[in-house]
């Protein structure tokens, strides 16, 4: 006896998208100690002097890039991923390049001004397919906290590099173009002309004490009260 099946359009149509699904999921690279990049700034950025000496506090650090995979920097060849978030790095960075100078606050309360950082792109973005072009935008909200006055301030960074054919060369220049960008948008935020016109903008002067004087305070209560 011979059993015969028969599968309707929809049937078949189901089974060959499952069949797609797999084959794409398979194909989506993983992170491996191989295709995995450490960026680090060699040296931290010094910032810039200010009129007095100031301190910051780094608040928060915030991914609005709406990647879905932010470590995932290139795709072809296996992939190449970061070993940390952006979010991470950023965040790392900022620090020691505030400590490198002594701006960076012990804690939010002691600080003159809070730093919150958007990162709205970290990592590759589009090129001619012969190169690399390595990219970091942010933007940066600083705000007073005695006065609750703020402004925006964005910096951006780039680094182009040529082709490579060998993975480990890509791998390279994918590491080295994402660090010189990295570096070359907190020069421009930290060093820049935006963030001191912020500042001036937004500065007060510190709290100045009343000189001495001789004469008592003065009393709470009104004149003429009666005693008793």
């Amino acid at each position: 006896m011979v059993s015969r099946v028969i599968l309707g359009f929809g049937t078949v149509a189901l089974l060959a998208l499952s069949a797609e699904t797999t084959v794409a999921f398979a194909d989506e690279p993983k992170p491996t100690p191989d295709n995995t990049i450490h960026v680090e700034l060699t040296e931290p950025v010094k910032p810039q002097a200010f009129a007095r000496p100031l301190k910051f506090s780094l608040t928060d650090v915030t991914d609005r890039s709406g990647n879905a995979q932010p470590m995932l920097v290139y795709k072809p060849r296996n992939g190449i991923f970061l070993d940390r978030t952006p979010v991470e790095i950023t965040r790392e960075a900022f620090s020691n390049c505030l400590k490198s100078a002594d701006m960076l606050a012990p804690d939010r309360e002691s600080a003159d001004f809070l730093l919150t950082v958007y990162l709205f792109r970290f990592g590759l973005t589009d090129s001619s397919g012969m190169d690399f072009f390595g990219k970091v935008e942010l933007a940066v909200v600083v705000k007073n906290p005695k006065t609750g006055k703020s402004q925006q301030v964005s910096a951006a960074g780039t680094s182009i590099s040529g082709v490579a054919l060998r993975k480990k060369n890509i791998q390279k220049h994918v590491l080295e173009d994402i660090n010189n960008a990295f570096g070359d948008a907190l020069r421009n935020f930290l060093r820049g002309q935006n963030l001191r016109d912020a500042i001036t903008a937004l500065d007060v002067p510190p709290d100045t004490k009343a000189p001495a004087t001789t004469t008592p305070p003065g009393s709470d209560k009104p004149i003429g009260t009666p005693i008793g």
